[in-house]
């Protein structure tokens, strides 16, 4: 299409959709008229009638690249028959495992076919993996790897693990990172002081943490701690002590008036009734001992002289 001229994937975005389709199966009966081929635009496209004009001139489009089209278009109609038939008989095939399949899609990014390919994969008997570090290192996802002058050591040193596993973690640690999810805001937590990559995969590892731990326990289920998980963990006085130092360093002076109430910050009076002077000792209460300190030896290193007879 960039051949003849065609620039209909600059104005649509999918230009296999029932708009661009139809456009294209036009060109291909023999409609060259870009007013014509525009009007076909359906829905929201209409609004892109003059860019559509333009981007249908067929000037330089050839019965040639009409049969290729017709090739490429009845090729893709092929394989997409091929994937619903597909698509299709997995379902069949997965019908035992509706119950994991649910579970599994609960988690943040999940959906049916990654918690297919999931299953797939790992199958649903957890026993296998003691522990959910266990099924994590099976599969590399542990990313804490021991290296040394460029070396990487340890079992996680080679090998690259499961690629299937990979590919469904990896789309779904990036479709989490969207949500405003508890594994949306790890996400956004980590990528402060790390790369993209390695955010990514803390948070693949955590996926299929949690699909080992659901895997286990029929009864379990994936119940979501919240965007403000980590700020209802923090410490308040640290997180009201990081605010003030960030107005002062943009040239604010700040005074903090406390509100009374459950695990706000505390007055000066309230401070004061909380802090109790230890007791005085009595008398007559028995002392310990006090030893006299002994002084350490010093340490001396001796070099030793050779001479030559």
């Amino acid at each position: 299409m960039r051949e003849a001229h065609l620039k209909l994937s600059s104005v649509i975005r999918d230009i296999h959709g029932v708009s661009g389709r139809d456009m294209l199966t036009a060109i291909i009966a023999g409609q060259r008229d870009p007013k014509v081929l525009a009007q076909l635009a359906r829905g929201r496209m209409r609004v892109k009638i003059r860019e559509l004009e333009e981007a249908l001139d067929c000037s330089f489009f050839t019965s040639q690249h009409a049969f290729i089209l017709a090739m490429m278009l009845a090729n893709i109609d092929h394989l997409t028959a091929q994937v619903s038939e597909l698509s299709a008989k997995i379902e069949v095939l997965c019908e035992p495992y509706a119950r994991q399949i649910a579970q599994l899609d609960a988690i943040p990014g999940f959906g049916i076919i990654t918690a297919q390919d999931i299953i797939a994969e790992t199958g649903t008997d957890m026993t296998v993996f003691s522990t959910a570090g266990h099924l994590c290192s099976w599969s590399r996802q542990a990313p804490q790897v021991s290296q040394s002058a460029g070396k990487r050591k340890g079992r996680n040193a080679t090998g690259t693990g499961n690629p299937y596993i990979g590919a469904a973690l990896g789309e779904a640690a990036i479709g989490a990172g969207r949500t405003q999810t508890f594994l949306g805001a790890k996400y956004r937590r980590l990528v402060r002081h790390m790369s993209k990559k390695k955010a990514q995969g803390a948070i693949m590892r955590t996926q299929l943490a949690l699909c080992h731990i659901l895997m286990s326990d029929p009864d379990a289920a994936c119940e979501d701690l919240g965007t403000d998980y980590y700020e209802r963990k923090a410490n308040i006085r640290r997180r009201a002590r990081d605010h003030i130092r960030g107005l002062e360093r943009l040239g604010y002076k700040v005074t903090i008036d406390p509100q009374p109430g459950p695990g706000n910050l505390r007055t000066a009076d309230q401070q004061s009734q909380l802090t109790r002077p230890s007791p005085a000792r009595a008398d007559d209460a028995p002392r310990r001992r006090q030893l006299p300190r002994v002084q350490p030896r010093p340490y001396f290193r001796t070099r030793l002289k050779y001479t030559r007879r």
